[in-house]
């Protein structure tokens, strides 16, 4: 049998001929080491960011049975994913449609699928590899931590984006999640989006921390896309500023971290502003930060 970083070299596409007929997706990771940390939020608003700029997106939610994506969308639970995994229904008949916007939501504590003793990192690789033709973007909201799971989807996918906070504990598990991808499965770059940020100071101490930590213990990159200010308020406060309405600050700003993303990725600009600036909270100055490429 082989070893998990010899079959995920084999299916990663990074090791394919990226010109191989009708392949288009670009498949991409949003993770992060520790739970809380905005993740699933973030993905969501990209996703939909993207669809709305022409690009065919297909989000799916890899915490196979404790989905969040549904919720912070206002949809209705279901077990659509259980239907795909038993054949129940096709892939078409699983998924939530809005326009460009597609997703794959997961179940919400099945017993059925608790049950079930099945390789779920094999499996949503092969519907990825399945329709990865249809689409300009497949993104993965992936499970926080260092499951097997995670892991393995992290590795496969083109770019990973790695969430995650100020918080020491974030900054710790966030490392931890490099370390693993880079010694384990050859991982030598990832992306890193620095949220609920309170002062221009404190983004630039973890960036400069997290950054020379890689940079001196690693063999791997780490590309810092920029920040999202700290939302104070009300616990949802952050979900009704990113998800809610387009003239939002938050959603402007963040429209400028993708647009970064994009650019290098595809060498596509997705701001309507065409600006690649991070997201600065109006507390900082945008001349002061710049982002650094560890």
């Amino acid at each position: 049998m082989k070893q998990a970083s010899e079959w995920l070299i084999s299916q990663n596409k990074f090791h394919r001929d990226a010109r191989a007929p009708g392949r288009r997706a670009h498949t991409v990771s949003i993770t992060g080491g520790k739970g809380g940390v905005g993740k699933t939020s973030i993905a969501i608003k990209m996703a939909r960011m993207l669809s709305q700029r022409d690009f065919k997106v297909l989000l799916i939610d890899c915490d196979t049975n404790l989905s969040n994506t549904a919720v912070k969308l206002g949809l209705p639970l279901n077990d659509h994913f259980m239907d795909l995994v038993t054949a129940r229904k096709s892939f078409e008949e699983c998924l939530y449609i809005d326009g460009n916007f597609h997703l794959l939501s997961a179940c919400n504590g099945n017993l059925d699928l608790f049950e079930r003793n099945l390789e779920f990192d094999r499996l949503l690789i092969d519907v990825v590899s399945a329709h990865e033709r249809e689409y300009d973007f497949i993104l993965l909201d992936c499970p926080a931590g260092l499951s097997k799971t995670s892991m393995t989807l992290n590795a496969y996918s083109d770019q990973r984006i790695i969430v995650a906070t100020p918080d020491r504990a974030s900054i710790t598990d966030s490392y931890s999640l490099m370390k693993i991808l880079n010694t384990k499965y050859g991982v030598n770059e990832n992306h890193l989006l620095v949220n609920k940020v309170s002062t221009l100071s404190q983004y630039q101490r973890m960036v400069k921390t997290l950054g020379e930590t890689v940079e001196n213990f690693l063999t791997a990159r780490l590309k810092v896309l920029g920040f999202v200010a700290l939302e104070r308020g009300a616990v949802d406060r952050f979900d009704q500023e990113l998800l809610g309405g387009a003239n939002s600050a938050l959603e402007r700003d963040f429209a400028k971290v993708l647009s970064r993303f994009t650019e290098e990725t595809i060498g596509a600009n997705v701001s309507a502003q065409g600006s690649t600036r991070p997201y600065m909270s109006n507390k900082v100055r945008e001349q002061d930060v710049q982002p650094a490429i560890c």
